[in-house]
């Protein structure tokens, strides 16, 4: 079952959160593969604030994931081409991943729209923030410019995400006591994730039927 995937995904990650679990997971946040940036970095944050992680490496850490998921997206992009781009996001297992041709379009329009900055703004934006490589690499937008924009805007969010696990901490003593039903409610958040996902591909199933 994918929920049982994700909630034993999201298990082992908060029983080894470390720098390359944080990379690994931001990594898959940033490509194809959906995982909430919500559900990697604040928990990471917050053991930075127990003194088991440096804070400015976990912002590090989730920046790099993110960049290197999206030089994937980028590159894939760049190679396959627009048309089996689309063609891919009108599949079963397309949807299964939160991806379609309606999303990858809002994304394209919004590069479109916004031009080198989209890479940046996007990365702020539910739906967008996973796809806004995609156009990018279709646009063949100078590396440089990629790069530099996408490191500002995953940089920028990482921070927010880091600050609010960071600050849970002054409530050590209530956390301390609910450590426990704290981790499990991250489980029940991949858990509840995972069933979105099946959810978006009965749905997707009973629609191209």
């Amino acid at each position: 079952m994918i929920s049982d995937f994700f909630s034993n995904i999201t298990q082992w990650y908060m029983d080894h959160i470390n720098y390359g679990t944080i990379t690994l997971l931001m990594s898959i946040e940033s490509s194809f593969i959906p995982f909430p940036s919500e559900i990697v970095v604040p928990p990471a944050a917050w053991k930075a604030a127990q003194g088991e992680l440096n804070i400015g490496l976990v912002v590090f850490f989730s920046t790099l994931g993110a960049l290197i998921g999206a030089l994937f997206n980028y590159y894939v992009a760049l190679l396959i081409g627009r048309k089996l781009i689309y063609k891919f996001a009108d599949t079963r297992l397309a949807a299964l991943m939160l991806i379609n041709p309606a999303g990858i379009e809002k994304a394209e329009n919004y590069f479109i729209k916004h031009g080198k900055s989209s890479t940046l703004i996007g990365r702020f934006i539910p739906a967008i923030r996973q796809l806004i490589s995609l156009p990018a690499g279709l646009a063949r937008m100078k590396m440089k410019d990629f790069l530099l924009f996408t490191f500002i805007g995953s940089t920028s969010w990482n921070i927010i995400l880091a600050a609010l696990g960071y600050f849970l901490y002054s409530q050590r003593e209530l956390l301390d006591k609910y450590y426990k039903e704290i981790s499990w409610g991250f489980v029940i958040l991949g858990v509840l994730f995972a069933g979105y996902l099946i959810f978006k591909a009965v749905t997707y199933k009973k629609v191209n039927k």
